[in-house]
């Protein structure tokens, strides 16, 4: 049964990615006219970075009532979930997707703008690293000694006022390791807002747009990849 944080994030998050198809159309179709308005494109990219806002918005909010809920979500499916760098997508992967487009349609960009994405890179790989031990600061606290000892308490106790005591104790310290986990959380949708947010501000217009829309197309195709039927194959021993 799906907690009230659940249900209604995935009610906002299946229109939000109504919101995000339409979106993929429009930059998809504004990309591949013959002459572009750059007043249009402006308009799209930004209408295109208010959504994603809106999204780390109502995300943030649900989260102060259960972070559990974003690291193993419902509205998602599992390769989805496969893909999942800390509640969403890896930073990293922007710049590879930068490269791949530099092969087949991203307008040809400058010495200039090739220099500065890859400091960009550089810079939001650090950012990567530090999340990264951050969250690995956060498991491996999981087996520091208070967390033993009141594990070894909670399997001792049956009844009475220890057992009333220790799931005070037992609570506390909960309300401890959901607030680090909303923290981890909330810095790697940092980082992944200032990737964004850092090549929107390098490309052109019409860069952006494309950009954005391969971006759109990848999350919608895992997706709807990730929703399908597969048939399992048995390995033969």
């Amino acid at each position: 049964m799906r907690s009230q944080v659940e249900q209604r994030f995935s009610e906002f998050f299946e229109r939000w990615v109504l919101q995000l198809e339409q979106l993929q159309q429009q930059l998809l179709k504004l990309s591949e006219e013959t002459r572009q308005n750059e007043a249009e494109l402006r308009a799209l990219v930004s209408k295109a970075t208010n959504l994603h806002k809106e999204y780390y918005t109502v995300k943030w909010a649900a989260a102060r009532d259960d972070v559990l809920a974003f690291f193993c979500p419902v509205w998602s499916s599992p390769l989805e979930n496969a893909y999942s760098w800390v509640t969403g997508w890896k930073p990293s992967m922007m710049f590879q997707l930068v490269e791949s487009l530099k092969k087949t349609r991203l307008v040809s960009m400058s010495e200039e703008q090739l220099r500065k994405v890859e400091q960009l890179r550089q810079k939001m790989r650090y950012e990567e690293d530090k999340v990264e031990r951050e969250m690995e600061r956060q498991q491996v606290a999981m087996a520091d000694r208070r967390m033993v000892e009141l594990a070894r308490l909670a399997t001792r106790a049956r009844n009475g006022e220890a057992a009333a005591e220790l799931e005070g104790l037992v609570n506390v310290a909960m309300k401890v390791i959901l607030s680090g986990l909303e923290g981890v959380m909330k810095a790697a949708d940092c980082v992944r807002l200032k990737t964004l947010k850092g090549l929107l501000d390098l490309l052109s217009p019409l860069q952006s747009v494309e950009l954005l829309a391969a971006t759109c197309m990848l999350q919608i195709k895992l997706r709807e990849w990730g929703g399908r039927n597969v048939t399992k194959i048995k390995c033969s021993p």
